[in-house]
């Protein structure tokens, strides 16, 4: 398969943090089905995702899971032309499940396969519903782990411009919502609190890093909001919490703003898309919204269900490499620091 003329239709799972997800995806762009399975409600006993708990529940759902998204998708494996997985980055017990199953599946139907980058899955998911968007954008990837501006060249050619030097984005979000007594996942939480606050209420600071204007830098503005909480306790202050969530909140949403425009306008495109869990947080897409309508910039965002982990951005990822020629070996291993644009 792969020629133009002829559909492709792949299987893709995806394991890398705590969603086991399958979905079965045509020509990168028609989601057929697309199963999640969160861990959520089990993880937040525990205030973050407990990665050996993350594997061994894994390994429980992953046959269920992609049982129901062949079912919903009224495919057998037969009707398929290969399995796409993630293969990196993520914790490393979690996406063994996935890659493991990916090539017990190959081994079995003798179906190619293709191992995809969790990034590029990400960025892949404004394919899904934007059928218009093709390359070259830039794209801001905000997740618990990753916080990424990206230069999209091309289908699967990727120019990291800009990324965190501390914590990512949805990382600052988890600590500080921990710290206002919010509890895990603190995205979430903290868009549905900032909405009864002030965003103006208490001036956090805005970080920038001298030697890089597009890499991004949360631990200083988390550690403003914890001395604040301190400060506020030692002198027997009431906290506003909502206030603090809002405040705490527009310090991230500016500088993701900023820095992402400012790439856009430097490398003279005129499309931008945004990626990742914290993508879905709503005071986000209406700041981007907002300056990029000011900017005559075109705006791209996937709905919040292919903004979290899911397994269709990893079928549209697929599908580029699928038709790019790229398959991966039963060699194919979980690699947890895998760097975008690397190749295994």
């Amino acid at each position: 398969m792969g020629a133009d003329n002829q559909d492709v239709v792949l299987l893709a799972i995806e394991s890398s943090c705590d969603e086991t997800a399958a979905a079965v995806v045509k020509n990168g762009r028609e989601v057929f089905s697309n199963v999640i399975y969160s861990q959520i409600a089990l993880h937040t006993q525990y205030g973050g995702v407990v990665p050996e708990i993350a594997s061994r529940k894994h390994i429980e759902k992953i046959n269920q899971v992609i049982e129901q998204a062949l079912s919903d998708a009224g495919k057998t494996l037969q009707e398929l032309d290969g399995i796409a997985v993630t293969y990196g980055p993520g914790l490393v017990g979690a996406l063994l499940v996935g890659v493991s199953e990916a090539k017990a599946i190959s081994f079995a139907t003798g179906l190619p396969l293709i191992g995809v980058h969790h990034i590029e899955g990400h960025i892949s998911a404004n394919y899904i519903e934007n059928k218009e968007l093709e390359p070259p954008f830039v794209c801001l990837v905000a997740s618990g782990g990753h916080s990424h501006l990206v230069v999209v060249k091309d289908y699967g050619k990727y120019e990291i411009i800009g990324r965190t030097r501390d914590d990512a984005a949805g990382e600052a979000f988890d600590k500080v919502a921990r710290a206002i007594g919010l509890g895990y996942p603190g995205g979430p939480k903290i868009d549905k609190l900032s909405k009864e606050g002030n965003p103006d209420a208490i001036q956090f600071p805005r970080a920038r890093v001298n030697e890089s204007e597009y890499d991004f830098s949360f631990s200083g503005l988390k550690s403003a909001v914890l001395n604040y909480l301190n400060g506020c306790q030692m002198k027997g202050m009431a906290v506003n919490r909502a206030d603090v969530a809002a405040s705490f909140q527009k310090a991230v949403i500016d500088v993701l703003v900023e820095h992402s425009i400012h790439a856009v306008k430097e490398f003279g495109y005129d499309k931008f898309a945004i990626a990742g869990g914290v993508a879905s947080n709503s005071s986000l897409r209406k700041a981007f919204e907002v300056r990029c309508k000011q900017e005559g910039i075109m705006f791209y965002h996937p709905s919040p269900i292919y903004c979290t982990d899911n397994a269709a951005m990893i079928g549209a990822a697929g599908y580029y490499e699928f038709i790019r020629g790229a398959r991966s070996g039963y060699d194919l291993n979980a690699v947890p620091g895998l760097k975008l644009g690397a190749r295994e």
